[in-house]
């Protein structure tokens, strides 16, 4: 396997950029595959119809329930942070284009299956389809554009990540309202077009993405930008040392780190997968399908806008003082969102919201940046690969937590517009713990530093 990929057009070594290259190129290769994947943001908006697969107008006791579709998300982010995690080093070994290429594969035929699944009603096909298959096509395609542009770009570590991570944010604004027209165009009377959806949105991703594998370039090694300069703030979490991945799983600071993604992720995401559903419900005579959709849409602008504006801050206020500001601003608006709904406000909801997902979404394109700056470049995707773990947990345990508490206050007796009052407060209860783990982050101990003669040996063995 790795002989062909030295001689064949996806391998590390035919794209290495030559001399003269602009840099700013490779951004629009890493938007093409972050665009595409970050529709599972969007996911929501297909929940409500699915519940109607069988009845078509209204659910039938044999059409799935919305705890048991909640599964189809969570498991495509359990399985974006295990692939990420076992694809970090193999991605630093074989390039970014097979790591592209290989996404655009699993995340177009998860599409394919998921589709399978609606038409034979097999709710298993769906969990298969976009959560395993889909969701290792997103892990693939989440971390080949991040390593890179941290390469290409060495003096501005926090908007690389930006740049890179700032279309996985988008993809629900494109992907919400398209998903809604073709399930508009494609249904019938015997359909609600969800399965003719799954199949014309995979044909398209695969094209788009397999544009941003083959347009991807690397610098050459050794390359720096003209007039680079050293970061030469007084930091000492800012190393320009290197520890390797393997010995960064015996440092507290990995830990903590994985703890402050974690509960960062875990409050954020949970409500963005039922985005749609919790929007209707709350304001049940305001927001229509359409609006929802819209809604889910400005969450996504929100959320591709703060990947950038928050991780290009950071190169300025430090990460740690950013992700304390996710922390304490998160923790009040959180505390917030339930008198929203009491007092009808629809806008202060989605204004509540809107901060929330700028800052969701810059707590990912700040942790690789986060990461440079602790444990050094040499091994940052790899790295970061592990870290994304933290996300796999979220990606369950959120979508959990919203969904069975709906489902347990509403048993009680609790009105839907108020059934996910509880989860907020405990959603801001996890922000607080967060908290103090960023307060905890501490420089690494100099004992787990690479020597220089070590570096190209222990990165071979890897």
């Amino acid at each position: 396997m790795s002989t062909w990929l030295a001689s064949s057009f996806l391998s590390k070594d035919r794209i290495i950029a030559k001399p003269g290259f602009n840099r700013w190129l490779a951004a629009p290769a890493a938007l093409a595959v972050h665009l595409c994947i970050g529709q599972v943001y969007a996911f929501s908006v297909f929940n409500l119809p699915l519940t109607k697969v069988l009845g078509v107008t209204e659910s039938l006791p044999e059409d799935w329930k919305l705890t048991t579709l909640g599964w189809i998300f969570s498991l495509a982010i359990m399985f974006l942070g295990l692939s990420a995690a076992f694809a970090g080093k193999w991605l630093e070994k074989v390039g970014p284009r097979v790591t592209m290429f290989c996404s655009a594969l699993c995340f177009s035929g998860g599409f394919f299956i998921a589709a399978a699944g609606v038409e034979l009603h097999s709710i298993w096909l769906l969990y298969l389809g976009y959560g395993v298959l889909g969701g290792i096509g997103l892990g693939l395609g989440y971390v080949s554009p991040v390593s890179t542009l941290i390469k290409w770009f060495p003096d501005r570590r926090g908007m690389a990540t930006g740049l890179a991570i700032m279309g996985f944010g988008g993809g629900a604004m494109i992907g919400a309202p398209l998903s809604v027209f073709l399930m508009k165009h494609f249904a019938s009377a015997t359909s609600v077009g969800v399965a003719e959806t799954f199949v014309t949105m995979g044909c398209i991703y695969l094209v788009f993405m397999m544009i941003g594998a083959f347009s991807i370039r690397l610098p050459a090694e050794g390359w720096l930008p003209a007039n680079f300069q050293p970061d030469t703030r007084k930091s000492k979490l800012i190393t320009d040392k290197h520890v390797h991945v393997e010995q960064v799983l015996k440092t507290p600071q990995f830990y903590l780190l994985w703890l402050v993604l974690c509960l960062n992720v875990t409050a954020g995401i949970g409500v963005l997968g039922q985005a749609s559903a919790m929007s209707q419900e709350m304001f049940k005579d305001q927001i229509t399908p359409e609006k929802a959709a819209a809604f889910v849409g400005m969450l996504s602008f929100f959320n591709m806008g703060g990947r950038f504006v928050w991780s290009t801050l950071s190169d300025y206020l430090g990460r740690k003082n950013v992700y304390f500001t996710f922390f304490v601003l998160g923790c009040v608006l959180y505390s917030i969102v339930p008198y929203t709904g009491r007092m009808n406000n629809v806008m202060l909801f989605m204004g509540c919201y809107a901060v929330i997902m700028s800052m969701y979404g810059g707590g990912f394109s700040t942790i690789p940046a986060y990461l440079a700056d602790i444990f050094g470049t040499q091994y940052v995707g790899a790295i970061h690969g592990r870290l994304l773990t933290a996300w796999a947990t979220a990606g369950v345990a959120g979508p959990v937590l919203v969904n069975y508490l709906r489902e347990s206050q509403i048993a009680q007796g609790v009105p839907k517009a108020d059934a996910y009052n509880m989860t907020m407060q405990i959603m801001a209860g996890l922000l607080l713990v967060g908290f103090f783990c960023n307060l905890g982050i501490k420089a690494v101990d100099e004992k787990h530093h690479l020597k220089h003669d070590d570096v190209n040996d222990q990165f071979d063995a890897a």
